[in-house]
């Protein structure tokens, strides 16, 4: 390998700092000696975008996937993608869509680049998955549930990389009782913090249910995430009180995860679910005990603590993990804190997740320039 392999990274937008900071990560962390980065999105606005920038590596705002129809005019619309490809010799490309889309991976077909794409997300919806797994060199799983079902029959092309956590980010945090937007706890409130991008598949609502149910003015609650949307608006209106607060998503969530004495990630068994989720992975490098509901994705990282796993949509499942853990003992908690901190660091650190992808870049480029 004389020069550095050239990767292309798209993604269509750095909206939210979800899989975009997956990207910054993946693409901040990469040996420069080795790989040249460059982004694609199909526009800058988002208030992460800034932070990527930062980053100084090339980002083309382009349309770098198309819709079919129009039919008639899909192959003028793909040949531009392909030109595009071809025109920055990318050596390899590798998607962070969230979609079923196939035009990217029929373009970079044409182009003669091999196409890794990372399936980010649970939901399977239509036959166009089976398409663009048949079209792709690679796929990347999140979570071992990902390797049945649709995928299946591509396990020669599939390779787990769970996503990481920068732990010199996200280490164990000392407890305070007051955040930056001015939320005050007292020493004896137990707070529950959940982060989420709110949508219905969310399930806040089995949290709140939960905590209604217990009666309990120790309680407090934060939900940190956007709620300007209908399921957000509805939730505010249900359940906004003095033990219950919402605030805007922030792009610095752990003086968020410092207040928590618990965070807890419901998510239901429905619809696209979770691939991976980072915010209780986050939580749990902090030293926070994590609660979540039983399904793909969460379980992979509370699979050593089924004591903090619980039925989805089961709001009395969950109301009697909430009660059994805010009665442990002081101690108890700290110490489960840290095992939960140590599995993190052990099993999804962002350097493991950079080398994992590192050492597939390399095979695929040896593969296809020896």
């Amino acid at each position: 390998m004389t020069k550095p392999i050239k990767i292309l990274f798209t993604i269509p937008n750095f909206d939210t700092a979800g899989s975009g900071k997956v990207v910054y990560d993946l693409v901040k962390g990469v040996d420069r000696n080795l790989f040249e980065p460059h982004i694609a999105c199909h526009h800058d606005r988002g208030a992460f975008f800034n932070e990527v920038k930062g980053l100084g590596v090339p980002i083309h705002i382009v349309e770098f996937s198309t819709t079919y129809r129009p039919f008639s005019t899909f192959p003028l619309r793909l040949l531009k993608i392909i030109r595009f490809f071809k025109r920055e010799q990318f050596d390899l490309i590798h998607s962070w869509h969230w979609s079923s889309d196939i035009s990217e991976p029929l373009a970079a077909k044409w182009a003669g680049i091999p196409f890794i794409y990372t399936k980010k997300a649970m939901g399977w919806g239509n036959r166009a998955w089976r398409w663009r797994s048949q079209l792709s060199t690679q796929i990347i799983t999140i979570n071992r549930d990902m390797e049945k079902g649709i995928l299946a029959p591509y396990k020669d092309k599939l390779r787990y990389m769970p996503l990481g956590v920068d732990l010199q980010r996200f280490q164990p945090l000392a407890r305070t009782r007051s955040t930056p937007l001015g939320h005050r706890y007292q020493e004896d409130d137990f707070v529950i913090v959940s982060i989420a991008n709110l949508a219905p598949v969310k399930g806040i609502e089995v949290l709140l249910e939960a905590v209604r149910m217990l009666e309990d003015t120790q309680i407090q609650v934060l939900i940190v995430g956007d709620h300007h949307n209908a399921y957000g608006r509805a939730l505010k209106e249900t359940y906004s009180s003095t033990q219950v607060h919402f605030i805007p998503k922030q792009l610095d969530i752990r003086p968020y995860l410092a207040v928590a004495d618990l965070f807890v990630i419901p998510t239901k068994d429905e619809g696209r679910k979770e691939g991976l989720p980072i915010a209780p992975m986050e939580a749990m490098a902090c030293g926070k005990i994590v609660v979540g509901s039983d399904i793909s994705g969460i379980k992979d990282i509370l699979n050593k603590y089924p004591q903090c796993l619980f039925e989805p949509n089961n709001i009395e499942n969950l109301k009697k993990i909430l009660e059994k853990i805010k009665l442990m003992e002081h101690d108890e908690k700290i110490q489960l804190g840290k095992r939960m901190s140590e599995f993190i660091k052990e099993n999804f650190s962002v350097n493991q997740f950079i080398k994992s992808h590192e050492s597939l870049y390399v095979s695929l480029y040896n593969c296809y320039h020896n």
